[in-house]
């Protein structure tokens, strides 16, 4: 057993909270009840995030932690953890939360840090018996809310949403009807483009302005689905211009949001944007949004049994049975209720 179980904040001498969730952007948005939950159990206490510098530095500007303990150099990622990874961490009395992972590597790590207390999932493995048991088929949402309950945090989905970043000129210049993503990180979440060229050419021959996101590395995707366009000045191309910050910005002020199973999936979810979202190797009960059913169309047609590899280098079959008439008549329908 490590540090005390039961209680809160007096189970340990007084020092700051390290909450450890080293991974995207979504997986830092779905974490966002958690880490509110955390701040209920040690309101007293600094909130300091061990997370990649843009998604860390979005929560701390967004006031929902209080600093960022950056883990880019430190072998910590969605990759995998490194053996010899370590966090720069040399404070004491603290209370190390683990959102990261089930363990034992993400267990090991933050033990490295000698907490006063580790609040995490069972692992035996690393030598953790205090806390709860890992479900495999929780929604992401849920499993680590209850963690934080079991530690004295309440939270739930309902803390879920973020405050919208004030906008800027540069906002302004890039607003849009409808924010469609059509990368993904991985192939087997990657929608094929043709269906999403159909999608942008009947958006903008119907007048929307359409803003087309993606990281600097998807110019070359954003590209072939632009040229689709019905009217291309409708079209905002801002692959590798926008800041999370901005990002968040762009969907809170859309009307609609289109994508696959990815963190802009969890923005529109988290600034309660309406949303068309395309699900394939992971079914949306893991992943979908958990707040706002009636503002999220979700399209999936996999087998709860029988899920796919997020991971894969070819497309999800489940995902490829998604129709471009599907999705367009999940887009005209939310389009529709605001006039």
């Amino acid at each position: 057993m490590t540090g005390a179980p039961g209680g809160a904040g007096p189970a340990c001498p007084e020092g700051d909270v390290l909450v450890l969730r080293a991974l995207g952007l979504g997986d830092a948005l779905t974490a966002v009840p958690a880490l509110r939950g955390v701040r209920r159990a040690w309101p007293d206490r600094r909130l300091v995030f061990a997370a990649p510098r843009a998604e860390g530095g979005l929560l701390r500007d967004l006031g929902v932690v209080d600093a960022v303990l950056e883990t880019d150099a430190t072998g910590v990622s969605a990759r995998g953890i490194a053996p010899d990874a370590a966090l720069p961490w040399d404070a004491r009395g603290h209370v190390a939360v683990n959102l990261h992972g089930r363990g034992p590597q993400s267990h090991e790590l933050l033990l490295r840090t000698a907490p006063a207390r580790l609040v995490a999932f069972a692992c035996p493995e690393a030598g953790h018996d205090a806390g709860p048991a890992w479900d495999d088929t929780e929604h992401e949402v849920a499993r680590w809310c209850r963690l934080v309950r079991d530690a004295g945090g309440p939270c739930g989905a309902e803390d879920l949403r973020l405050p919208v970043p004030p906008a800027s000129a540069g906002d302004v210049a890039s607003r849009a009807d409808v924010v469609l993503h059509p990368g993904a990180a991985s192939a087997s979440r990657r929608w094929p483009v043709e269906r999403w060229r159909a999608v942008l050419h009947d958006l903008t021959a119907r007048g929307l302005i359409v803003a087309l996101t993606g990281s600097a590395g998807e110019n070359d995707l954003v590209d072939q689905v632009a040229d689709a366009a019905a009217a291309p000045a409708l079209v905002h191309r801002t692959a590798g211009t926008l800041d999370l910050a901005g990002l968040v910005g762009l969907v809170a002020r859309a009307r609609l949001v289109v994508c696959g199973d990815t963190g802009v999936a969890h923005v529109a979810t988290a600034t309660g944007t309406p949303s068309v979202l395309l699900f394939g190797p992971v079914p949306p009960t893991q992943w979908g949004p958990a707040v706002d059913a009636d503002l999220h169309t979700v399209l999936w047609h996999g087998s709860p049994g029988s899920p796919g590899d997020p991971h894969g280098a070819t497309l999800d079959p489940a995902l490829a049975r998604i129709t471009a008439d599907e999705v367009l008549a999940g887009a005209h329908a939310l389009l529709g209720r605001d006039g």
